[in-house]
């Protein structure tokens, strides 16, 4: 299958389309280059617009405002780290930004804040300019089905990059294919939340795109279904969510027509593996490709152990909070959904690396070490986790390393690169995963909650859940410790344990007939989903998004000051952890009515001359 690899445009129209995107304020003032509508009135001028829509999914380009860690699609700092899913890492004054953002000090000024505004933006303003020249084609290139279904992938994209900045700031401007400089409309507002918007956008690319493509990375009708699903959990919309739910769950396929499912949970992470049947939609990511490194993942540039893998740069540790999520009942093998930090997993925190150290015996859910690196555990094939010596400042940063983002020792060669000449070994052709279909099946179980059937709800729970109870799933140990490439046993790695919610029938797990979401209720049930949410998709960027749309502030079903309540308690935990400085965070506070959103840019404010806003309590 032919790769789409949106980040290199068509060669002959390469000098054009870098006039039109030179400029990246494009709503404040005359380009300083525009697009020859001549040139490109064709077949192969749209698809090379189109092909530059397509390029910012990652969030990132060459020669972009800010640095690509500030940027990228993966949100590790907007949705992973300013929640409670990891620390920044590091050391203190490393990226003090970051820094800001952890700690919930963030202000308009913010040197992160602003480039990830403008790369959407820019990224909108591609996706209008295929809109703006399909109408322009004259020549018969481009038949009528064509032009629908490009436009269909236009405004899918623009639906894409519109959310994405929805998630952050709520309150964006809209700006669609009529907005321009020569209209003199540019000049725009953020009155309020654009959801409705970003629905019409996904609506039509949903009823127009094909079911497959004959390039991956492409969107389908079910990708666009699917972020119209998700748009409808962001507005509570649970009745208009419903369908489209259940219709990916019975009919959705991936791009290159495969069914959707559930595969073994590290092929998710693995660059040797991904494009599989749990991804709905892939943003695709390549290396030694002539490109210098800057088609890797290089949102996650920084993100990796200070030893091992790249041996740089120590940032995105998992928090205490997140490994303790992963505790369960050693009987029922279900989450503490209460108690979880009632006292930290046995951990190194403070304890050096030449110092024996044995990992803990008690029961966890396997997912743990397929998203954490911690000592005494295998870390891929790269060896046992050696600990202290593989962080950059345990005692700010904690003893846990990444390690969705990182590739395998054997298939570094070929899935790894020098980043820009500087960062060895730190791009990566790790593709992110911006839904995989055990996101769709939690949210089904959520809209099952809130109007359907506790039951169905049950059943799409212990479907994730199932996939994390099959042992061939698990991490094993080494065949031979000192050669970790060789091949795996068959012994876990430590007492992994997994149960059900209620009598579900599958041989690898507990059944727990009285924990069933019938018998325990409404509130059980949401908290059990929630639950399952934190520990299948964490450190993949959505959990501050998450607790946000949850929270009653916006309509979210838990009531107003839900996600102060939780992140509140995560501060306090944090701080209260033996041997853990956790200087960012003494004096971090969340504040209810201002940190659930991020605040505007104070560039945008000023270069629109206030038209707009910025979000209350900033």
């Amino acid at each position: 299958m032919k790769r789409l690899n949106s980040k290199l445009l068509i060669p002959g129209l390469m000098g054009v389309l870098a006039l039109s995107y030179s400029c990246k304020k494009f709503l404040d003032k005359t380009p300083t280059g525009a697009l020859n509508t001549i040139i490109l009135a064709n077949k192969a001028g749209v698809d090379g617009l189109l092909i530059g829509a397509y390029s910012l999914l990652d969030g990132t380009y060459t020669g972009q405002p800010g640095n690509t860690w500030m940027t990228g699609t993966d949100n590790w700092i907007y949705g992973s780290v300013a929640a409670d899913d990891a620390h920044k890492g590091s050391t203190p004054g490393d990226q003090p930004d970051a820094a800001a953002i952890e700690s919930y000090t963030a202000s308009g000024s913010n040197g992160y804040l602003n480039p990830k505004w403008v790369v959407n933006f820019g990224a909108i303003q591609r996706a209008n300019d295929v809109l703006r020249e399909l109408p322009l084609v004259k020549d018969g290139s481009v038949s009528p089905a064509y032009a629908t279904e490009v436009t269909a992938e236009a405004r899918f994209l623009r639906g894409f990059y519109e959310s994405e900045m929805a998630k952050l700031w709520r309150n964006i401007p809209y700006a669609d294919e009529t907005v321009t400089y020569s209209n003199g409309n540019y000049n725009i507002g953020n009155p309020g939340p654009i959801w409705d918007k970003i629905e019409a956008d996904l609506t039509f690319a949903m009823n127009n795109l094909p079911a497959t493509q004959a390039q991956i990375g492409r969107a389908n009708k079910y990708a666009a279904e699917a972020f119209l699903a998700k748009a409808y959990m962001f507005e509570h919309k649970y009745a208009a969510a419903q369908p489209l739910l259940n219709d990916l769950i019975t009919s959705g396929k991936t791009s290159s027509g495969v069914a959707y499912a559930l595969e073994p949970y590290a092929n998710n992470f693995n660059p040797s593996t991904k494009n599989g049947p749990e991804g709905v939609f892939v943003i695709q990511t390549s290396v030694h490709d002539g490109s210098n490194g800057d088609n890797g993942n290089s949102g996650e540039t920084l993100n990796f152990a200070s030893g091992g893998p790249a041996n740089c740069c120590g940032f995105f540790q998992p928090s205490f909070s997140f490994v303790n999520a992963f505790k369960v009942d050693a009987t029922t093998g279900l989450p503490l959904l209460d108690t979880y930090n009632n006292s930290d997993l046995k951990n190194d925190q403070n304890i050096a690396s030449t110092t024996a150290f044995t990992p803990t015996t008690d029961a966890i859910d396997p997912r743990l070490d397929w998203s954490v690196g911690r000592r005494g555990i295998p870390y891929l094939d790269w060896g046992i986790h050696p600990g202290q010596d593989w962080c950059r400042d345990q005692a700010d940063g904690g003893p846990y390393s990444p390690i969705k983002n990182v590739y395998y020792q054997a298939a570094q060669a070929t899935t790894s690169e020098t980043y820009e000449g500087w960062a060895v070994n730190q791009s990566t052709a790790n593709s992110y995963n911006a839904i995989r279909f055990a996101d769709v099946l939690l949210w089904a179980a959520e809209v099952e909650i809130e109007i359907g059937s506790l039951a169905t709800a049950e059943g799409y729970v212990n479907r994730v859940r199932a996939r994390a109870a099959d042992p061939t799933n698990w991490v094993h140990t080494y065949k031979d410790a000192t050669n970790p490439t060789g091949g795996y046993t068959t012994t876990p790695a430590a007492n992994y344990k997994v149960g059900f919610y209620g009598t579900y029938n599958n041989a690898n797990g507990v059944s727990n007939p009285t924990m069933g979401f019938a018998a325990q209720g409404k509130d059980f049930a949401r908290k059990a989903v929630q639950f399952e949410r934190r520990i299948e998709l964490g450190m993949e960027g959505h959990r501050f998004f998450d607790l946000q749309r949850w929270d009653g502030l916006y309509g979210g079903q838990m009531g107003s000051g839900f996600m102060a309540g939780v992140l509140n308690g995560y501060l306090a935990h944090e701080n209260a952890v033996p041997n853990f400085p956790a200087l960012l965070l003494k004096s971090a506070k969340f504040t209810a009515g201002r940190n659930e959103l991020y605040p505007i840019p104070q560039g945008q404010i000023d270069i629109t001359h206030g038209n707009i806003k910025q979000n209350p309590g900033y």
